[in-house]
């Protein structure tokens, strides 16, 4: 089981080498919280996978998006994409899993756990954030808010489009795409990689038809963004993820837009990316029209 304390991120510290960790799918994390009342940035649990079961110590209000989970309250179904009361010494149960690898449970109010470096994230790699920056485990106790949050009339089913066996995901040109010689993008554009199984919140390391570099395949460290494409020397591309390190010595061939990030963080061992190349005002609009589908829904 891999369930962890998610806030929006721990932006701005990557120049102390700080990671920013976060939820792998934001959009399922805003508008989980938005179903209960929260603001878009309140600690929620992503969970992957494997769901965990939770029992409730007070009336709580939750609402699960993301991953298709059978998800239930004792032994009654409950919707996902939607809130629901959970009542005192009820638990909830994570069955079958459907579509998508991750779902965001969010409760009204919010979890209520420490901040460190002005985030509730846990970051597994670096082991920063809520119970020493591990995952939880069996008996962990999670403080619920007490103050009411905000009223907020969202609609339901509105989430995220989840993979089928894999995804096709839009990139932008990387920064070093120059480094790569000329069949690196055809093949990356016109191949599918696959996830391999040693993939994780850091990063989704692929495999498919190399990708070919003019000259050495390191360069001087620098800022390494989520959605980055990274090519080793091996020239199988590494896809970083929320768990990323903060910089990385290999070139980026190309950088996966932030609308897509989201599908991109449903994605297990075994799916399959296909790349598609669009412009920087494309990757744009494609947000915009992400964000307002959230905004319109309120």
């Amino acid at each position: 089981m891999l369930t962890t304390i998610q806030d929006i991120g721990r932006w701005g510290r990557q120049g102390e080498g700080i990671p920013v960790a976060g939820p792998m799918d934001a959009y399922s994390h805003r508008y989980a919280n938005a179903l209960v009342g929260n603001d878009e940035a309140a600690a929620a649990l992503e969970i992957t996978l494997i769901g965990p079961v939770l029992e409730a110590s007070r009336d709580v209000t939750c609402a699960v998006t993301g991953a298709r989970f059978e998800v239930s309250i004792d032994d009654r179904a409950v919707p996902l994409d939607r809130a629901f009361e959970v009542d005192t010494g009820r638990q909830i149960r994570f069955g079958v899993r459907g579509a998508g690898a991750r779902s965001t449970l969010a409760v009204r109010a919010g979890f209520v756990v420490g901040s460190s470096y002005g985030s509730q994230s846990t970051s597994i790699i670096s082991r920063i954030g809520p119970f020493g920056g591990r995952a939880l485990r069996a008996g962990d106790e999670l403080p619920v808010g007490q103050e009411p949050s905000r009223s907020r009339g969202l609609a339901a089913d509105l989430g995220l489009s989840l993979p089928n066996g894999g995804a096709r995901l839009r990139v932008v040109e990387g920064p070093h795409a120059d480094m790569f010689d000329g069949s690196a993008l055809a093949a990356l554009y016109g191949s599918r990689y696959l996830v391999t199984p040693s993939s994780n919140r850091m990063g989704y390391r692929l495999d498919g038809p190399a990708l070919r570099h003019r000259g050495p395949a390191d360069i001087l460290s620098d800022a390494t963004p989520i959605g980055s494409l990274q090519v080793p020397a091996s020239g199988q591309p590494i896809l970083l993820m929320a768990d990323r390190q903060t910089t990385g010595g290999y070139p980026k061939i190309a950088t996966v837009i932030k609308a897509d990030l989201p599908l991109a963080g449903q994605l297990a061992p075994g799916d399959w990316i296909e790349f598609q190349p669009v412009s920087r005002h494309e990757a744009v609009a494609a947000l915009r029209q992400q964000l307002s589908q959230l905004e319109a829904g309120a």
